[in-house]
């Protein structure tokens, strides 16, 4: 296993300087920029990578505002309200995605959310309670919670959504796999599903962040996949 001199080191060799690699790291937002986020505009997040999943991004990024629009701005009240019929109706709205999987995805996510908000006495703002509170040393169990409580949230869905909302997470994309297996923490061709390799490979990012002195993860992962 390397170390993450070695992992910064090659990364700069690789894109031309440290203020290149800097420039190409993920944002990483604060505990308090984290809690300034609503429950809405987390479950407006969270729909756009489920949708996004199979499908051209940009496709359904043209597509959101028309899903805002239609979903009265991702009030999680709303969208957890809808029933069965309510949500056909929804699927039949121009300029949406007709997805009746992902659709009640959308549902039980607001629905999840609520639970959150209600346990976190959040008033709006219960999701943010629930990614800030989570330890930072143990993304992968917050990964797996996230599958578990959510709808669609399963492989690298739960990954994304926290790279989207800008909380500290690594990724295992193929090319961080690759170095993975080279260094022998993995053995796996794609990111693993049991919690025992998952935990393996948090082990490897908590101690290549505590070598950097405190490097967020996701820089780590980031700079694993430029070597």
């Amino acid at each position: 296993m390397k170390n993450y001199q070695w992992i910064f080191d090659r990364a700069c060799e690789l894109k031309g300087g440290e203020k290149s690699v800097k420039a190409l790291l993920p944002n990483v937002k604060t505990t308090k920029q984290l809690t300034a986020v609503s429950d809405a505009e987390y479950l407006s997040l969270i729909g756009l990578r489920i949708f996004r999943a199979g499908l051209k991004h940009s496709l359904v990024d043209a597509k959101w505002p028309t899903f805002e629009k239609v979903f009265h701005g991702f009030n999680p009240a709303y969208v957890a309200s809808l029933s069965d019929e309510a949500l056909e109706e929804h699927m039949r709205q121009p300029g949406l995605i007709a997805h009746w999987g992902k659709m009640k995805a959308l549902r039980h996510n607001a629905a999840w959310l609520l639970e959150l908000d209600r346990e976190n006495h959040a008033d709006g703002f219960g999701f943010a309670k629930y990614l800030t509170s989570w330890p930072e040393d143990d993304v992968v169990g917050l990964w797996l919670d996230m599958k578990k409580k959510g709808a669609q949230l399963g492989g690298r869905s739960a990954s994304a959504v926290l790279r989207m909302a800008g909380k500290d997470t690594f990724n295992l994309s193929e090319d961080v796999m690759v170095q993975l297996r080279a260094m022998g923490i993995s053995d796996k061709a794609v990111a693993p599903t049991a919690k025992r390799d998952l935990l393996k490979i948090q082990e490897a990012f908590n101690k290549w962040s505590e070598e950097g002195g405190g490097v967020p993860l996701s820089h780590i992962s980031r700079m694993l996949s430029f070597t």
